[in-house]
């Protein structure tokens, strides 16, 4: 941790009940009692940087925002002479109502210790300060590049064998480790009930009341579930936002490393692997660029090559895989979905959220018999 970092140690604290043990670990993690605005961005992330690093000089850094998110504001400052570089991230507004903070920071230190995340230099009032991955930020392209698709799904089946630190409770005279629970569903059904009945710009308003019935989808979301359940699919440490500005190349190394950690739970493998299928095809939903099934198929087999140590997959395994990520590409539209519905409530980032929400439930729409149809579920 550098030196002179300014900490108020119960400034946010919390009663978190038997969930202390949570506030634990966050409070290792010096906080500073600072706000960053958007307004003064980059004011506000000299403001962080100067407590972590006081033997930084301000003339000597360079400040510069990254614009690839629609959730937080991010801002790179690079010390020249040193020419080490953090990340200061300031929440996106409103952006707690469908973020889990607590959890973004146990996934950071977890992922840090086991060397795939940077470290965690502090916390203030509205974000984050973290290192920086050198690497070259991957294109939408990218990720149908047979070569750095390898590196993706071997990146991931490392993830996906994370585990985070769990609580433990004693029962009858002895200590015994919880499961994970998977929370994706939780999530989900906690965002349709923050879905508003109505929003004040009137043509987010009309597009919303034209588009959506919110019975319907709450009725679809639970059948959906109900299906997906019966896949089976294995509970793991999950991204669950692998969309191509979240991944890092080193070309050199050719690896991937994965950045923004704070949607990442246990969740179910079908849902991180399916939704980074769906996220081939960009922000415009352009799904003409989603993976064919041969594609998917290689993709697959490197994933379960990895994660069982080198040991080639049987066509069995594979064929299982592409099963549970087919239908749960159907969940990450809900997910999303929703997502923006509540985004275009709260945010004040200039992304039209709700035709995103409208192109997400579309193309469930379209595929769902498809989909669902072959599952025989």
């Amino acid at each position: 941790m550098p030196p002179n970092t300014l900490v108020h140690p119960h400034s946010d604290q919390v009663d978190f009940g038997h969930d202390s043990w949570i506030q634990d670990i966050i409070n290792d993690t010096p906080y500073i009692d600072i706000e960053v605005t958007s307004p003064e961005l980059f004011e506000g992330a000299w403001k962080v940087v100067s407590f972590v690093f006081p033997s930084w000089k301000k003339d000597n850094l360079k400040f510069t925002q990254c614009k690839d998110g629609i959730t937080n504001q991010l801002v790179r400052v690079t010390d020249t002479g040193s020419k080490e570089s953090v990340l200061v991230r300031a929440y996106g507004k409103g952006s707690e109502r469908i973020i889990d903070r607590r959890q973004e920071i146990i996934n950071i230190i977890t992922l840090s210790r086991q060397g795939l995340a940077p470290p965690l230099y502090a916390r203030f009032r509205n974000g984050l300060i973290y290192g920086f991955i050198e690497g070259r930020v991957s294109h939408v392209d990218d990720l149908g590049h047979p070569k750095m698709a390898k590196w993706i799904a071997t990146r991931l089946a490392q993830w996906h064998k994370v585990e985070l630190p769990q609580p433990t409770e004693d029962h009858l005279h002895h200590k015994t480790k919880h499961q994970p629970d998977q929370k994706l569903w939780k999530t989900m059904r906690g965002w349709l009930d923050q879905v508003p009945d109505k929003y004040d710009d009137p043509k987010t308003q009309a597009t919303f009341a034209n588009r959506f019935d919110m019975k319907h989808i709450k009725t679809e979301m639970e059948e959906l579930i109900n299906h997906l359940e019966k896949l089976e699919s294995p509970i793991v440490f999950s991204h669950n936002d692998l969309l191509y500005g979240n991944i890092i190349f080193d070309d050199d190394k050719e690896e991937a490393y994965f950045i923004d950690y704070e949607y990442g739970c246990y969740a179910y493998r079908g849902f991180d692997i399916g939704n980074h299928f769906n996220e081939h095809c960009g922000f415009e939903c352009d799904y003409s660029k989603y993976p064919s099934k041969n594609f998917q198929l290689e993709w697959l087999e490197w994933y379960l090559q990895a994660i069982n140590d080198d040991v080639t997959p049987t066509k069995e395994q594979i064929n299982k895989l592409y099963n549970e990520v087919n239908g749960f590409s159907l969940a990450s539209h809900f997910y999303w979905g929703l997502w923006a519905m509540i985004q275009a409530m709260v945010s004040d980032i200039d992304f039209d959220y709700m035709e995103y929400a409208v192109l997400r439930f579309d193309e469930y729409e379209k595929r769902k018999e498809q989909v669902l149809n072959y599952l025989s579920i």
